[in-house]
């Protein structure tokens, strides 16, 4: 009883230190995979290795190209219940991005999340299918998604850091995605 107790203290301890480090932005470098979330000081409080877009080579500029953007967003809103354990909105198009799309005759695409991993795989199953995934369990499956780009041009990371990442940022907050 006693160390179920001394683990339970523990636990709300380290959770309220890192849930009360405030977070001024994030800062996504696609190149490195990386995610940092940085605080009041302009310090790194955390970093998390991030799975982008399939198509990762450059700025997304329309619907389909499976790129993650590049640039500065906020992250707007909160979805506690999504697609994916749980997911941030991220204000991608800009009105330039719009507008550069449209001249084009291009849909700029939207719906750009910060993520988790997908609650389920069937609308992935063929892309699970073409890297060697496709028959193994959602566990499984989960754990190898990690070594992958495989979103849509979503910014993910794991269900465990995702939850991290909701308990210290709030909305708006800023995002700049590097390339």
């Amino acid at each position: 009883m006693k160390t179920v107790l001394l683990a339970l203290c523990l636990s709300i301890t380290a959770t309220n230190v890192f849930a009360s480090a405030e977070v001024k932005y994030l800062h996504v470098i696609k190149s490195a995979r990386k995610l940092e979330l940085i605080g009041n000081d302009d310090k790194v409080i955390k970093t998390y290795k991030v799975m982008l877009g399939r198509n990762p080579e450059g700025a997304k500029s329309e619907e389909g190209d499976n790129k993650t953007p590049e640039g500065t967003y906020t992250l707007d809103i909160k979805h506690e219940n999504s697609d994916f354990h749980r997911a941030f909105h991220i204000s991608y198009p800009n009105l330039k991005q719009k507008m550069k799309a449209k001249l084009h005759g291009k849909d700029p695409g939207g719906e750009i999340m910060l993520h988790g991993l997908p609650n389920n795989f069937l609308e992935m199953s063929d892309y699970l299918n073409k890297i060697g995934l496709g028959s193994l369990s959602d566990d499984l499956i989960r754990a190898g998604l990690v070594k992958y780009d495989w979103t849509n041009g979503c910014i993910a990371v794991t269900d465990a850091e995702i939850e991290e990442i909701f308990a210290m940022v709030d909305i708006p907050t800023k995002i700049v995605i590097e390339p």
